[in-house]
């Protein structure tokens, strides 16, 4: 029984250390957040196969090391300009809901820890545009927009992508 508890405080005390954390990353000018619980690594851009009938933001899917993982390029998720992948461009891998999901970004800036208090509602401008932003984190001078993980596909993208990946 106590082995049990001490596993319960360690699993707790992870989770403690990842709370408040962020891994931020480019989009042109922008930079974004994203909660470091969610990012299982960062890789550099793979060779994706495009699947058919896919919305145009999921790219395809890459093999990484033998899991199947589609990737989504949030620059035309967030009805950005396509940009051409270079050096700088990194494919963040995210797993939320049992689903595992590479982000195409311009690039990775660094991991913030951004306090609570730093911590504020989106103002209320148009909420259907802003849908995929949860939050906006003040660090010193600059705004960093909080991505909802769980907001960036629809309960049918996740369906769809669930059965590529069994």
């Amino acid at each position: 029984m106590a082995k049990m508890a001490a596993q319960d405080w360690m699993s707790g005390e992870e989770e403690d250390t990842q709370k408040g954390k962020y891994l931020t990353f480019a989009l042109g000018k922008e930079v974004y957040g994203i909660e470091i619980r969610y990012v299982t690594e960062i890789i550099g851009i793979q060779p994706i196969t495009e699947v058919p009938e896919m919305p145009d933001y999921i790219r395809g899917i890459i093999n990484l090391r033998g899991q199947i993982v589609p990737v989504m390029d949030v620059r035309l998720r967030f009805k950005k300009e396509f940009r051409e992948y270079d050096d700088r461009t990194c494919v963040i891998v995210i797993e939320f809901d049992d689903i595992a999901m590479g982000l195409i970004v311009d690039s990775v800036e660094e991991v913030l820890s951004i306090p609570d208090e730093d911590i504020v509602s989106l103002p209320e401008i148009k909420q259907s545009t802003n849908r995929y932003i949860k939050s906006v984190g003040k660090v010193g001078d600059e705004i960093k927009l909080l991505l909802d993980c769980s907001k960036l596909l629809t309960e049918d993208e996740m369906e769809s992508l669930a059965e590529i990946q069994s």
